[in-house]
């Protein structure tokens, strides 16, 4: 039985009348149970980065879909990978029901096409290769449903991110992911304890996929993009740290080569010849 957790009445009632400290720590108490929801969904999140990652390293890509909070959280995720792992934008991409204006402003009725999703993912010559994860707090999104039923249809690997046990999304995915956060703070609010844990889940997903694809060396971001000052710094720290070199020297290699690894790697290949 389908039961919509998500939309049950909060623990809480009279926030109305409710003290800012009091309102604060009830939400903190709140918030202190999504973690211990997500880890009960380690075995499901293991077992899709041991699919993901074999596909990836043969070209594959990482889809996310979704509608509202959980479609901006794909996009979101998949925004931070470039910057942060050095890899093309064209990896990980993330679709929202209504596109890109759906970032910023609600677009009417864009979720409840479920043909949609398949369109779009097409238009990015979708293939057996690649992974579709649909992200959908209530699990019901048809926009979400119609993108993993085709997908698996077509031999994709499918996975789904929902806060509602048994839900439709879940039942057309090969791997259902499900963090059972309770009821919200606000009644119905899925941007809180619901977001929270499609935001831990998105991080887990990618970073162990970016780590297994040699993205990461020791706990370091070897691969990061050089796009400020600060990571820049950060860079050229890693590089004194591996390499024992003074700060300047350590710059200028960075700067030159692009990337910490590839520093890195240049500085051992002279020292070698």
């Amino acid at each position: 039985m389908f039961t919509k957790i998500t939309e049950q009445s909060s623990l809480y009632d009279d926030l109305d009348k409710k003290p800012i400290a009091e309102l604060l720590t009830e939400m903190n108490e709140e918030d202190q149970k999504v973690a211990l929801a997500v880890k009960q969904a380690i075995p499901q999140i293991a077992k899709l980065v041991e699919q993901i990652v074999p596909r990836m390293q043969k070209g594959g890509r990482i889809f996310y879909l979704g509608a509202g909070t959980s479609g901006r959280l794909g996009v979101l995720d998949a925004s931070e990978i470039p910057p942060t792992f050095g890899m093309p934008p064209t990896l990980v991409i993330g679709l929202i029901a209504g596109g890109d204006t759906a970032l910023r402003n609600p677009v009417e009725k864009a979720e409840d096409d479920p043909e949609k999703s398949w369109t779009e993912l097409k238009a990015h010559n979708i293939s057996n290769l690649d992974t579709v994860i649909g992200i959908a707090a209530s699990g019901t999104t048809p926009y979400v449903i119609g993108a993993l039923r085709h997908a698996r249809e077509n031999g994709i690997l499918t996975a789904s991110i929902t806060m509602n046990p048994d839900s439709p999304v879940a039942k057309e995915a090969e791997i259902p992911i499900e963090a059972i956060v309770g009821p919200e703070f606000v009644t119905g609010s899925t941007r809180l304890k619901s977001g929270t844990a499609q935001k831990l889940i998105c991080n887990m997903i990618t970073t162990t996929t970016m780590i297994k694809l040699g993205r990461v060396k020791g706990n370091k971001m070897v691969n990061m993009q050089l796009s400020n000052q600060k990571l820049v710094d950060r860079g050229t720290r890693m590089i004194v740290d591996e390499l024992g070199l003074d700060y300047e020297h350590a710059k200028t290699l960075l700067l030159m080569h692009g990337s910490v690894k590839k520093a890195v790697d240049a500085y051992r290949n002279n020292e070698n010849e």
